[in-house]
């Protein structure tokens, strides 16, 4: 099952400094029909301005995984983690048994976030956080996991979970393939571009709900950098 879901029919609200479309229900926006994805429960499309950003806030038992599309975010939290995140790379935070955090663009232009959140499927664990650079040139025509509840991924940033997180940027007119398997739930969304996806057309910041697919193909229409979660 592939079913596309428009960005112009997302959710949202623009807080001034921060405008916030949803792909799942958050916030003041609800859908019942959008509460989750198997453990997929938040995908925030976040532009934030210049100078701006989320002051401290406590979580608890969630994965929670920042994919920086332009700009950067710093982040912060009371366990003495600190660092900054630029375009193209990544940053995962484990809120275990809880942290709390901010996020901040402290830059002069625009900062543009995927926040992804995904259930733990452990708890009673330590808070953690990590980033790491992923360079677009190693995404070139595949798929590269950025982040992964699996040991055999040791090259990916650790999350406490049944899911990875992968990328990959595609020239127009190439195909990535990635073998979901049958059981499992995907949820793809290009932060630039536009791909194919089963015939049907996936554009910027569209979301596309995926099951029942034991091996996705996603083809290329325009240049286009897009982010996977492949989930329980």
């Amino acid at each position: 099952m592939i079913e596309v879901r428009p960005f112009s029919k997302l959710g949202g609200a623009n807080h001034g400094w921060l405008d916030a479309k949803h792909h799942f229900s958050f916030a003041s926006y609800y859908d019942p029909s959008r509460m989750n994805w198997g453990s997929i429960r938040v995908w925030n499309d976040d532009t934030i301005a210049p100078k701006s950003g989320f002051p401290a806030h406590p979580h608890r038992d969630m994965e929670i995984i920042t994919y920086v599309r332009e700009g950067a975010i710093t982040h912060k939290d009371n366990m003495g983690n600190s660092g900054r995140t630029e375009a193209g790379d990544v940053q995962v935070m484990s809120a275990g048994t809880g942290i709390a955090h901010s996020e901040f663009n402290e830059e002069d232009v625009t900062t543009k976030i995927f926040q992804i959140w995904i259930q733990p499927s452990r708890s009673g664990e330590k808070p953690a956080w990590g980033a790491k650079p992923f360079p677009k040139g190693e995404r070139s025509g595949q798929f590269v996991v950025l982040a992964s509840g699996f040991d055999s991924d040791d090259d990916a940033l650790p999350i406490r979970t049944d899911a990875r997180v992968v990328g990959a940027t595609l020239k127009a007119g190439e195909t990535a393939e990635y073998p979901l398997g049958a059981n499992r739930r995907g949820y793809l969304v290009p932060a630039s571009g536009a791909v194919e996806i089963e015939g049907q057309r996936v554009g910027e910041r569209d979301g596309v709900a995926i099951s029942e697919v034991e091996t996705l193909r996603v083809t290329a229409i325009e240049d286009s950098e897009i982010v996977l979660v492949d989930a329980a």
